[in-house]
């Protein structure tokens, strides 16, 4: 009930206190609220569960650990935010970074480290630019671009190792672009914060980035907008390619090998793609943050790190990763259902 005070109707306290909750309870399950808590949220919680369940979890020499490994999928994953939420999909950054690996051990036995390196970055960029062009020119799907680049960038990167692991015995300069230590943290963790809070701060802070969101969100109308939509999107692709060949070199310099079955280019590719979107990327753009990406990134990491330190069946990640994927991308469906 309420009552009528100068024609307003002014309710009674009791009404007053579930009107104000219904509120509070309608923002907190705000779709954006939701999506961009999300991820948060379950990390903190599995976080606090490790520390507790493990004594050697919460220790420095296991969160560097877990961050020089995940240094290569980061690097990754963030210009990958970039290209779902530009609404394309990149599926040859694990063969990208097989190649690029490769080439830059290739030419490491010959050749100075530093230019080893950015040859390596550069085959990348390569990789992304011939994948920006044909969906943008060509007009063919960005699922099957990349899907038939992956076969093409892995028999060439197989051609320079003619199938064959290239070992760099006495490298110890290509070996410290990724080995050698800065303040006690290895360089791969410096180099990977590097691209990652630069491509942050693209998506997040510059025009660019609004264009980003503008072409995933609606095509027609950002193209009626005067954006370039095609130049947004090839801009994607390139930096998805180099980010991939900068991973492949990092991991290079970790290990001083390339080639053989060391690189499962599968794998990397759909750990990208399940990261980002567990991270919140809406899987049909127009929606996304790096940052959260990189909580997605990191909350699968823990989740395989969890399963080692706690002696648990390894073969069970892969059940739960495909789990939380389902769930992320449900959770995307229904917070756009709701914005409808």
């Amino acid at each position: 009930m309420s009552v009528q005070a100068g024609g307003t109707d002014v309710p009674e306290p009791g009404e007053a206190a579930v009107v104000a909750a219904a509120s509070q309870w309608r923002r907190f399950a705000d779709p954006e609220r939701v999506r961009g808590l999300g991820i948060l949220l379950p990390f903190i919680g599995l976080f606090v569960a490790l520390s507790i369940a493990s004594s050697a979890f919460l220790t420095k020499v296991n969160l560097l650990e877990i961050l020089d490994q995940q240094s290569a999928t980061l690097v990754v994953a963030a210009a990958g935010t970039l290209v779902l939420v530009a609404g394309g999909i990149d599926l040859s950054v694990g063969a990208t970074y097989f190649l690029a690996g490769v080439v830059s051990a290739h030419f490491a036995l010959t050749l100075p480290a530093g230019v080893a390196i950015v040859l390596g970055i550069l085959s990348g960029t390569a990789v992304g630019l011939v994948n920006g062009l044909v969906v943008t020119v060509l007009r063919v799907n960005a699922l099957i671009t990349t899907l038939a680049t992956t076969f093409v960038v892995s028999g060439l990167a197989s051609l320079v190792t003619s199938g064959n692991l290239i070992v760099l015995f006495n490298k110890a300069a290509f070996g410290s672009f990724a080995q050698s230590e800065f303040l006690g943290v290895r360089t791969s963790i410096w180099i990977m914060l590097i691209p990652v809070i630069a491509l942050a701060l693209l998506l997040a802070r510059t025009k660019i980035g609004r264009y980003i969101y503008a072409v995933g969100g609606n095509a027609n109308a950002a193209r009626l907008s005067g954006v370039r939509v095609d130049a947004v999107r090839v801009v994607t692709f390139v930096l998805s390619g180099t980010t991939a060949g900068l991973a492949g070199v990092i991991d290079t310099s970790r290990v001083l090998s390339a080639g053989g079955a060391s690189y499962n280019t599968v794998q990397l590719a759909f750990t990208v793609i399940a990261g980002v979107v567990v991270g919140g990327t809406s899987i049909l753009g127009g929606d996304g943050a790096v940052w959260r990406t990189i909580v997605g990134i990191l909350f699968i990491a823990l989740i395989n790190n969890g399963y080692i330190l706690l002696g648990l069946d390894p073969l069970y990640q892969q059940i739960t990763v495909g789990v939380l994927l389902i769930a992320a991308v449900s959770l995307d469906v229904w917070s756009r259902r709701r914005r409808e």
